[in-house]
């Protein structure tokens, strides 16, 4: 079933922050939201969680970093019984540990609060709790900004295998075209809170049309990074 929600929107100190914007995603699809600082693409994934999730959609979200998702307080067993919980789900091991291998943290120790696993440990764990259940939709933001660029690759190369064979669609957003061009079929490109560009990723990196994607499109450097 497609992913569609429209009419997002979103104001802050009586400004408009999101213009009225629709997005439609199909099932498997890999999608990618991009734009400079500012340009809107955290508020409009925010607006499409809340939406679709009020329309009963399964969306799961990623934030930029683990220390949104973990509180270093709690173990990590602990976070992994409340997002099981959160999708009124009974424990499962044989689920966990899928999961656990297909993003290379099956040596973590669950006792351990989040500080005592590397941060390219914790945001795999947070991409582990966000994949229970199957979701519709994966909202990833920036989710890779914290680490380094090796790190950050493996990351999102073990996240495509998972989701491979699976009808989970992907939306990422990121100000990194080098990591969106890789990984994603097509691209949104936001301009003060607006999409001005909707495209299949090799038209729109080969024939960039508005002004904000040719921006983008300007410094090719970024195509010689390992994302």
């Amino acid at each position: 079933m497609t992913i569609a929600a429209t009419g997002l929107s979103a104001m802050r100190a009586g400004r408009t922050i999101l213009y009225p914007t629709d997005v439609e995603i199909r099932p498997g699809e890999r999608v990618g939201l991009v734009g400079a600082s500012g340009s809107g693409k955290s508020t409009l994934g925010h607006a499409l969680v809340d939406k679709l999730r009020a329309q009963g959609a399964h969306v799961a979200h990623v934030p930029q970093s683990p220390d949104e998702a973990l509180d270093p307080l709690r173990s990590m067993a602990f976070h992994w019984r409340e997002a099981e919980r959160a999708r009124t789900l009974a424990p499962d091991p044989a689920r966990q540990q899928t999961l656990f291998n297909a993003l290379h943290i099956e040596d973590g120790d669950l006792r351990k609060r989040p500080w005592g696993w590397s941060r390219g440990m914790q945001q795999r764990f947070v991409i582990a709790m966000a994949l229970i259940g199957t979701p519709d939709l994966l909202v990833m933001d920036e989710p890779t900004s914290a680490l380094d660029p090796v790190v950050a690759a493996g990351t999102i190369d073990l996240l495509d295998a998972h989701l491979a064979d699976r009808d989970t669609a992907l939306l990422l957003i990121t100000h990194d075209l080098g990591l969106a061009a890789r990984r994603v079929h097509r691209l949104m490109v936001m301009d003060d809170g607006k999409i001005v560009e909707d495209s299949p990723i090799k038209r729109l990196l080969m024939a960039p049309m508005t002004p904000a994607a040719k921006a983008l499109c300007a410094h090719r450097n970024w195509l010689e990074l390992p994302c």
